[in-house]
């Protein structure tokens, strides 16, 4: 047990040298996410300071924030999508043969 143990005290600092995000010759983003962004935006003033939408609608938007704080939100509205559900017996194993593999 104490020779593992020295063994693999001896072999830990060879871990930096697999760790994806310190060894050598592989990519680091630096910046690329910013770039990107900078890149997309239409108006990069606007990354500093927002523009206000006209159509924005602020008593709403506060109702809907003291609905949530006293604990009155609205049910959302029924959609075409069917509910799940459970269905079966429940707690017994998985149906043998069939299936696709869930592919």
């Amino acid at each position: 047990m104490r020779r593992a143990t020295i063994l693999l005290l001896l072999l830990l600092p060879a871990c930096g040298q697999i760790d994806p995000y310190t060894r050598e010759g592989v990519w680091r983003p630096r910046g690329a996410n910013e770039a990107n962004l900078h890149l997309h935006v239409a108006v990069p003033a606007h990354l500093d300071r927002g523009v206000n939408e006209p159509r924005a609608d602020g008593h709403v938007q506060a109702a809907a924030v003291t609905r949530y704080r006293t604990d009155r939100v609205k049910a959302l509205p029924a959609s075409g999508v069917s509910r799940i559900q459970a269905t079966g017996q429940g707690g017994g194993s998985a149906p043998a043969g069939g299936g696709d593999g869930g592919r």
